[in-house]
Formats: structure tokens, sequence, C-alpha cells
């Protein structure tokens, strides 16, 4: 019997990248469950329980990611939530992650060796 693979949680809204981050993900053997708006990404969470989130910044309304962190932050979240921003660089260089409850931020468009080097670390495989 093979050992279930780590679910990745990803919310964007753009149902073409949502694709192409799901290819990413399960060609490296992880599995990915995934949400179009924040709302809808906290269900998904609260029905699954993720190994690792991954967010967009910019969804239905401007700050619905850091809304959506805001609101695991209350239910208790234990798992590494990332955000994906097109702002990325920018930002990381101007927020502090950590205070935002970040494990880390992501430039979009998403570099598969980056996004494949941090699962690895957080999760294994």
């Amino acid at each position: 019997m093979s050992e279930p693979r780590p679910l990745i949680l990803y919310i964007d809204d753009d149902p073409d990248y949502r694709e192409v981050v799901r290819i990413l993900i399960e060609s490296a053997g992880y599995e990915m469950a995934e949400a179009a708006s924040a709302e809808e990404g906290v269900l998904v969470y609260k029905q699954r329980t993720p190994d690792l989130v991954i967010v967009d910044l910019m969804m239905e309304e401007v700050d619905s990611g850091t809304s959506f962190v805001k609101e695991l932050r209350l239910l208790g979240n234990k798992a590494p939530i990332y955000m994906l921003s097109s702002v990325g660089e920018s930002m990381s260089l101007s927020a502090d992650h950590m205070a935002l409850g970040l494990s880390g931020i992501f430039q979009k468009p998403i570099d598969r060796a980056t996004l494949l080097g941090v699962l690895k670390a957080k999760l294994g495989r």
C-alpha cells in the first residue's frame, strides 16, 4: 500500500493558472485541491486539511488573499502558507511575510524549480 501524497491547497481565481499549477504539483507526486475564491478556499481547507497552502494575493477583491490567511489563523492552521503575487519581488522586499502569517511569497508566474524546491523542503518527496 502506498503512502498518501501530501495535499497542497491552491486558491486562485484564474482557472488557467490553477490548471498550470496543478500540472506542476501533481507531476511532482503531490495531490492538489483547489478553490476559485478565498471563501471557497476556507471551505476546502475545512474539508481537506491540506499540508501546505498557496493563495493568490489579488483575486475577487484586492486583499482577499490576506483576508484568507487571517481566517486560517483563526481556525488554528499549522500548515505552511505561501502567497502568490504578481508584485512578488517588491512585496517580498517591502512586506514582512512572517508578520502576515506566511511562510513565504512566490512571484507570479511561479517558477517551477522554486515551487518544487519549497514543496520538497516543506513536505518531502
